[in-house]
């Protein structure tokens, strides 16, 4: 078998879930509590974790860099909107999931359908989303 057929995606027994172990997952994350928390739970589900990225700029540069398979997105970070840097996600094809502590979801429209996790998340929680990414 070359290479080439290796990367060819083969479809999952019925009722398997999508395996996490190894993904590279982004977490743009500015809370001090939440972000080593997140990072803590990843690890825990086999991913390994770019950041977290606590500002936006910091956020750019992980981007930049790629090499990651999804994302976990705080809707503000620092007071900033994140809608920019969903734009940037969306154009390299990678998958993410909002996360906030606010009740008020308010967004853009573009946006409304994106998985969400509501902050304090479980590690259920979590697990949940990132397989809905990747089924």
């Amino acid at each position: 078998m070359s290479s080439r057929d290796s990367s060819i995606k083969k479809p999952r027994p019925e009722g398997t879930k999508p395996e996490l172990k190894g993904k590279r997952i982004l977490v743009i994350e500015d809370s001090p509590v939440v972000g080593p928390f997140t990072v803590d739970m990843l690890g825990e589900l086999g991913c390994e974790v770019l950041g977290p990225a606590p500002n936006m700029a910091s956020a750019r540069e992980l981007m930049e860099a790629g090499g990651f398979d999804g994302a976990l997105v705080d809707v503000h970070i620092r007071g900033e909107r994140v809608f920019p840097l969903c734009e940037m996600l969306e154009a390299k094809g990678v998958p993410f999931v909002f996360t906030s502590g606010y009740a008020d979801w308010q967004m853009p429209e573009k946006w409304q359908e994106r998985p969400r996790l509501q902050k304090p998340y479980t590690l259920d929680q979590i697990e949940q989303a990132l397989r809905a990414l990747f089924d």
